[in-house]
């Protein structure tokens, strides 16, 4: 398709490692642009990666050497994958064969979506159990989140005032000054 590019993203958990093999292998598979980072999988921020996602456009398709270079869990491989298919964004991952403009590569990725939700609700099971074991409550009244935010806003309106009067103390103008 005129205007679509083949997107590729290398990444390397550490200095130590080369990213030889992946950019050889995004280069065969015919990336016109490759973005390479050296980031912890884990790692929240990744730079490199989300100037690629701010570049990828409507049938464009970003590619990987392999699953576990892009995200750093299953749900949060799901959340981009989501994002991109969301934005027309196609998908492939070269070791696992996984490409989400066919049919099969759709299928995949719905089926490693559905494991995904299936684990984040045995997790809030599992949780919930563990609360009711220990006899913990597993909601929140709301009298106690009125309460709470009460005690907040006069923690602050106290915390204010006595900031107000130290800096009159010392010659200050108070709230405002020096802004």
């Amino acid at each position: 398709t005129p205007g679509c590019m083949l997107l590729g993203y290398a990444r390397c958990s550490t200095t130590d490692q080369d990213p030889a093999l992946q950019l050889d292998a995004l280069t065969v598979a015919g990336c016109e642009r490759i973005w390479t980072e050296t980031a912890s999988g884990a790692a929240a921020e990744r730079p490199k990666l989300a100037d690629l996602l701010s570049h990828a456009r409507g049938g464009d398709t970003l590619v990987v050497w392999r699953l576990d270079r892009l995200g750093r869990s299953l749900p949060h491989l799901i959340g981009l994958l989501a994002d991109l298919e969301q934005r027309q964004v196609q998908f492939r991952s070269l070791t696992e064969a996984l490409d989400t403009s066919t049919a099969g590569g759709r299928l995949v990725f719905n089926i490693f979506a559905s494991i995904a939700d299936f684990e984040r609700q045995l997790v809030q099971e599992r949780t919930q159990a563990g609360l009711a074991a220990a006899g913990i409550p597993t909601t929140v009244d709301p009298r106690l989140v009125r309460g709470l935010d009460y005690y907040t806003h006069t923690l602050f309106e106290f915390r204010s005032g006595a900031l107000d009067a130290a800096q009159n103390a010392v010659g200050g103008g108070g709230r405002y000054d020096g802004l």
